[in-house]
């Protein structure tokens, strides 16, 4: 294998037709250039300039050679160029995967802050539940992850966002005590309207309700956590819903609270990477900038940020 060094020399001395000329754009010296000509020419089995007085001219050999050596010497420069940029972040893509729901009141007003700052950086986004989510980091599709923190903790770098907590809500009309606190047994007594089945949270609400011997068989499910509070405030059922995305809803007295004599416990939404593998440039500025915002948010509000829904 031919050294990357010795087609640069070439490249310059094919383009300045001067051994001497060519050693001094490249800081060697004229018996160095000459060297690495003659060790390319043995390499390579073949003659690859003409000498005179006035200097050096292609053979038929090296001009043949001297259009593909420009050509992917040209690309290298320009991907060492690109790399800069994007380790400068002057440019880069930024691929991200989260559910609808925390793409739509979590990372919405975190995205149009981040790229107000970069606006070099262009932005995808994959969305899907949380396992699906992890499965595109590990398949490479995603740069982040947001997504319930992981059982396999190991697999991962993780960053706490923020946590849910899963409440029931009904219709202010609807036919139950709201100043009662319903036990296990008399939630899922209640048409229930839950997230479908692949949904985490769903999930986590049902392994929480099995570790205390009830089961949920709800009435409806559905793949929208905005439809949940849709149809619960027609008067559907009672809706299993992420509080934090449900403000909207409970501010304006849409949606009610079922109180409950038990709690379930918060769940953490993190900001997940490969540990075995760097992030980009622009996913660690993007953590970063997140990170430093909800402080912000924090310390000045005590309650993090969500749009309502």
């Amino acid at each position: 294998m031919v050294k990357l060094e010795l087609y640069r020399v070439f490249r310059e001395v094919a383009e300045a037709g001067n051994i001497s000329l060519a050693a001094e754009n490249l800081y060697l010296s004229q018996s160095a250039v000459s060297q690495s000509v003659k060790q390319l020419e043995q390499q390579l089995g073949t003659r690859l300039f003409l000498r005179s007085p006035r200097g050096v001219t292609l053979t038929e050999d090296g001009r043949l050679l001297f259009e593909y050596v420009r050509s992917a010497m040209g690309l290298l420069e320009t991907g060492e160029d690109k790399l800069q940029q994007s380790r400068t972040l002057q440019a880069g893509t930024l691929v991200i995967g989260a559910s609808d729901t925390v793409t739509k009141t979590y990372l919405v007003s975190r995205l149009e802050a981040f790229h107000q700052n970069y606006p070099a950086i262009q932005i995808r986004i994959l969305n899907g539940t949380s396992q699906m989510v992890l499965d595109y980091l590990h398949a490479g599709q995603v740069d982040i992850a947001f997504a319930s923190e992981p059982k396999d903790k190991d697999a991962y770098s993780i960053r706490h966002c923020f946590d849910t907590h899963q409440i029931f809500v009904a219709a202010p009309n609807y036919d139950c005590d709201f100043d009662h606190a319903h036990t296990l047994e008399e939630i899922a007594a209640f048409p229930l309207i839950l997230l479908e089945r692949k949904a985490s949270s769903r999930a986590y609400v049902e392994q929480y309700f099995q570790q205390h011997g009830v089961s949920l068989k709800p009435e409806i499910e559905l793949g929208s956590h905005n439809l949940l509070i849709s149809l619960a405030r027609i008067g559907l059922g009672v809706a299993c819903v992420t509080e934090e995305f449900s403000q909207s809803g409970l501010g304006r007295g849409v949606i009610l609270p079922v109180r409950t004599a038990f709690e379930i416990p918060p769940r953490s939404v993190c900001m997940c990477t490969l540990r075995d593998v760097s992030p980009t440039s622009a996913a660690n500025r993007f953590m970063d900038f997140i990170s430093e915002s909800d402080k912000m948010t924090y310390d000045i509000g005590h309650s993090y940020h969500f749009t309502n829904v």
